[in-house]
């Protein structure tokens, strides 16, 4: 063979070489998704955790939760209403969005609507000038904080009420008044609620929902079937220990009974992404009533834990009173609140800790991605573990690590909820089980623990566990465990 062979035959081995070393080096891509998966709208709601609820309207003149339809205008005459004291409510709560109810079943509403005469032009307030949804956004963007909208389908008021073209024609221009005046509307509001032995009424959801859509691309659309959030199917503020995001849309018809329980637990084999948003009051009422006070502490953090802690936004309604502010207490426990979940969560005992795992799909996917403190990273196992000894997590803390009480698991959820059913052991010891994760489940252990080793075993699973977090964390307000 003559030296130019030679140095071809050289030059072909190093190109291969080179081609290997390069194909070594590239990344592994992420695993298929489960479906479905969360739109950008979703995973974005999902993020936020704590929104606020806002119930001001005729019931808080009348001391009512349902009003009647026949209400004066005259009433609604708030003396000190401001709106930016509103949002220190929303702010002391740590929250980024704030929904007001812009018209609840007594059909009054809180901006100067063409459509009817029922509103505030016909109230003294201002002397009729004023507009409280454009008080409302304006002081919420003033904030940085995005707005919402509630607009109640059930109207004991307007005399169209029953007669379905004229009423859904009716409900519609309203709507199309709330989504065009105020800017970006971020989540909008249809209640099913509707008393017993009432008018019958066919909404038109589908034209109603798809309206919404032309006229708000981004917005997440709330109902008892989404199509983007849904009711957890009571108002206590808790979602089920297990807690799909996932429905079947089409088994769901908005405002119907019997179906809280499905509501509360989602369906693992559901075709729809419909996450759960748990709506509670600060006080018993969701209006403001003289003779009722806010919730201890310690019932607002079982609330939290038994909603952001089970794969569930928290919607926690503070209502301002009859001059139109919110009282200063309940702005003091709901800062007292935010200051309770900061100081359990704002320190991650697992920090310092080893990570490792039954196995990685690749360098971009390791065990260390779950303290790296991103939603957007996580830890991907191969599929193998799936056919030998299944798939697990470990935390190897330092030797003078702290003791801790909660444990906090999350999945990436943008990829799909895949976690059945899990359970987590502290130095071999079983300490806590659960069935779904999603994008926040917290175990609240029954006493703190100071253990080396903390393992979450994913006993069963729709494909393969993807965790962006496992936190750990000491709570000094447990009172009890759920």
């Amino acid at each position: 063979m003559g030296g130019a062979s030679l140095l071809r035959l050289a030059a072909a081995a190093v190109l291969a070489a080179s081609m290997m070393m390069a194909a070594s080096a590239t990344h592994v891509p992420p695993p298929l998704p489960v479906l479905p998966i969360p739109n950008a709208a979703q995973l974005a709601w999902q993020r936020r955790e704590v929104i606020m609820f806002f119930h001001f309207g005729m019931n808080t003149f009348t001391d009512s939760e349902l009003g009647t339809g026949t209400e004066h205008p005259s009433i609604f005459a708030p003396s000190a209403l401001n709106a930016t004291q509103w949002m220190d409510a929303a702010v002391a709560a740590g929250a980024s969005l704030a929904i007001l109810v812009a018209k609840h079943h007594d059909g009054f509403c809180l901006w100067p609507s063409a459509y009817t005469a029922h509103s505030v032009r016909a109230s003294p307030w201002h002397g009729g000038a004023s507009d409280l949804v454009r008080e409302f956004t304006d002081a919420a963007r003033a904030r940085g904080i995005d707005a919402g909208l509630y607009l109640s389908p059930w109207d004991r008021h307007d005399e169209r009420y029953g007669r379905e073209v004229e009423y859904n024609e009716y409900y519609l221009g309203q709507l199309q008044e709330l989504l065009t005046r105020y800017g970006r509307v971020s989540e909008i509001w249809f209640d099913g609620a509707q008393g017993k032995n009432v008018t019958k009424m066919t909404y038109h959801f589908q034209e109603w929902f798809q309206t919404v859509r032309q006229l708000q691309g981004a917005i997440n659309i709330f109902s008892d079937a989404g199509p983007d959030v849904r009711w957890v199917g009571d108002e206590q503020g808790f979602a089920g220990t297990t807690c799909w995001s996932t429905v079947n849309r089409s088994s769901i018809t908005i405002g119907d009974a019997g179906i809280e329980e499905y509501l509360n637990t989602g369906d693992p084999r559901g075709t729809d992404w419909v996450p759960p948003e748990c709506d509670v009051s600060i006080r018993p009422g969701w209006f403001w009533h003289r003779n009722e006070t806010a919730k201890p502490l310690s019932q607002l953090l079982k609330i939290y834990y038994n909603s952001v802690g089970r794969n569930c936004v928290l919607l926690l309604n503070a209502p301002p009173n009859t001059t139109g502010l919110v009282e200063d207490a309940d702005i003091a426990r709901l800062r007292e609140f935010r200051a309770a979940v900061t100081r359990i969560f704002g320190t991650d005992l697992a920090k310092g800790s080893e990570a490792r795992a039954s196995s990685e799909r690749g360098a971009g996917f390791g065990a260390r991605k779950v303290l790296d403190g991103s939603d957007d990273t996580y830890w991907a196992p191969t599929a193998e573990d799936g056919r030998r000894n299944g798939y697990w997590i470990e935390l190897r803390r330092p030797a003078a690590a702290r003791p801790f009480n909660v444990v906090r698991i999350q999945e990436h959820v943008a990829l799909g909820q895949r976690v059945e059913r899990h359970e987590v052991f502290v130095d071999g010891v079983a300490v806590a089980s659960g069935t779904t994760v999603g994008h926040k489940r917290l175990h609240r252990l029954a006493r703190p623990v100071a253990g080396r080793t903390v393992k979450v075993w994913f006993a069963a699973r729709r494909g393969v566990p993807l965790v962006s977090a496992v936190g750990l964390h000491l709570d000094p307000y447990v009172t009890d465990v759920m």
